[in-house]
């Protein structure tokens, strides 16, 4: 039977890797081609809680900090609670402190995954730094960038801390270990309470605006920045409540919605690049929905990606390799309003991927049953040469591959990794 163009594409600009754990630095040059000239280079995966895929990030950025220049580590974790860990990773404390920190360990910054960097940083003379650009907690609080406000209003502008105060109490009464949890509590708040702390939030963020001079003469620049950003976080978490409120239990959310996390996580990123100086290369860590470039697609348009800002304000300075599998089943989150984190993880029984597929492309082309790593820029010039679709989570997502990734790793199984919290 003869390949389709994109079967022969694939099987053309592959590399096959011998396994996910290895040194062999030289079957990642495709990664160094892939990277060059790249400010910012981000990997993703096609489903959280995968072994292989945090296998597959680790040696990667390995390799792009040993081999390329990558300096910065930039994870789908949040804003707040980045510095601490960041800390920890590079020695600091007792390896048993890892159990007191918070953070999202969903999207694949867990603890395997903090203690592989933890041992690079202090190993390698090739250390990263890390940074958040998520709000706290996968959005379950507000408390950590409310908290550090707090103090730094309290310094620069005492009579109006009250108004920080109201907004960190009625966010405090909504917290959870997931942003599923919290929009359900959420929910249940006096629609006065809702309007309040949006009201709060809002107001505290024109007056900072408007009284800028005066909070620089009371303090310094870096302060009055980080707490911009600490309250843009917090605007943008509380939007949010009501966004997935809506997208998961009321059924009546409004389009491209969750759009706005993703352009806060765009926007805390260019916040880091900003300050890290023109010289620092970066590897942002996030699911292949977040980091495409082009917009998120099922039966219809569903958001603007963080990669899709990226893409169009860092031009070809952004670089986004997809992650999938060719295996027939994949650790699922369904919401359970009765667990801390709002959901459980069940492995979930897949449909055959259809033609046209990346998966479907990859095993007709002879490698389904390999670790592969596809340049995916030479479809680019080959209209024959189409991918329309590629795996999200449980779901088949539809969308020009080559446009969304520049890169594509494969794997032919898959092993869930649910860890829920650092230990």
């Amino acid at each position: 039977m003869s390949l389709s163009p994109a079967a022969r594409s694939l099987r053309a600009h592959s590399r096959i890797l011998s396994s996910l754990d290895t040194a062999a630095d030289d079957e990642l040059e495709l990664l160094a081609d892939l990277s060059a000239g790249a400010r910012v280079v981000a990997l993703g995966e096609g489903a959280h809680f995968v072994a292989e895929y945090g296998a597959a990030r680790r040696r990667f950025l390995r390799y792009l900090a040993e081999r390329c220049g990558f300096t910065v580590l930039a994870f789908e974790f949040g804003f707040a609670e980045a510095p601490a860990l960041d800390t920890w990773l590079h020695g600091h404390g007792t390896d048993g402190d890892l159990t007191g920190m918070i953070g999202t360990t969903s999207s694949g910054l867990n603890g395997t995954m903090a203690r592989w960097l933890r041992r690079h940083n202090t190993t390698s003379d090739h250390p990263v730094h890390l940074i958040g650009v998520d709000t706290p907690v996968a959005g379950g609080t507000l408390r950590p960038v409310l908290e550090p406000l707090l103090r730094y209003l309290d310094t620069v502008d005492p009579a109006h801390v009250e108004l920080a105060r109201t907004a960190l109490e009625i966010g405090t009464r909504v917290e959870a270990d997931s942003i599923a949890s919290a929009a359900a509590r959420w929910a249940e708040l006096p629609s006065a309470d809702q309007t309040a702390l949006t009201s709060a939030l809002s107001r505290l963020a024109v007056r900072m605006r408007a009284l800028e001079p005066l909070y620089l003469q009371r303090g310094d620049r870096a302060s009055y920045d980080l707490a911009r950003q600490q309250l843009a976080i917090a605007i943008h978490a509380d939007y949010m409540f009501a966004t997935i409120h809506a997208l998961l239990f009321a059924g009546d959310g409004l389009p491209m919605d969750s759009s706005v996390r993703d352009r806060l996580m765009a926007d805390s990123l260019h916040w880091h690049l900003e300050r890290l100086g023109p010289d620092a290369r970066v590897v942002l860590m996030a699911h292949n929905n977040h980091i495409q470039k082009t917009p998120v697609e099922f039966e219809g348009p569903l958001a603007y990606p963080m990669g899709y800002y990226l893409a169009r304000e860092l031009g070809a300075d952004y670089r986004a390799v997809a992650f999938t599998h060719t295996t027939g089943s994949v650790p699922e989150m369904y919401p359970d309003a009765g667990q801390p984190v709002g959901f459980t993880v069940t492995d979930t029984v897949l449909d055959p991927p259809p033609p046209g597929s990346v998966e479907h492309e990859l095993s007709a082309a002879g490698l389904g049953g390999d670790i592969s790593l596809c340049d995916l820029r030479p479809m680019r010039d080959d209209p024959t040469a189409e991918l329309s679709s590629i795996r999200a989570q449980s779901a088949q997502m539809p969308t020009a591959v080559a446009d969304a990734f520049d890169a594509v790793l494969t794997v032919p199984a898959l092993t869930a990794e649910v860890e829920l919290a650092f230990g």
